[in-house]
């Protein structure tokens, strides 16, 4: 996920700063920022010679490419990790106008279909 996704985050910092110096039961409101922050800082994937890691905010799981049957788009655009057993894991913050992108992080092991 791009950095500048923080620049909302910070002007929401900002809103919050006041409600949460005016009274105490404002100061739980500082941890919508932090929380926000932190999505935006660890949700992703990531690609490598060994698989993918879909990286959600609490948790990472790499699927080895030996596992991986295909891609999937979702409804929305969204994109699937289809496993050679049947399962499926969804790619966060990636969509189907990534696809290009996606197959050369892969080395071409997930096709590119928009390539000749």
């Amino acid at each position: 996920m791009s950095r500048t996704a923080l620049v909302p985050v910070v002007i929401l910092l900002v809103c919050v700063v006041p409600i949460a110096g005016a009274a105490w039961w404002g100061l739980p409101l500082l941890l919508v920022p932090v929380v926000a922050a932190a999505w935006v800082l660890r949700v992703g994937v990531d690609v490598s010679a060994t698989g993918v890691t879909p990286r959600s905010l609490l948790t990472a799981r790499t699927v080895p490419w030996e596992q991986v049957a295909g891609i999937r788009v979702g409804e929305d655009q969204d994109l699937w990790l289809v496993r050679t057993t049947g399962t499926e894991v969804r790619l966060p913050v990636v969509r189907a106008r990534d696809l290009p992108q996606l197959s050369a992080a892969s080395q071409g092991r997930i096709p590119d279909p928009s390539a000749p």
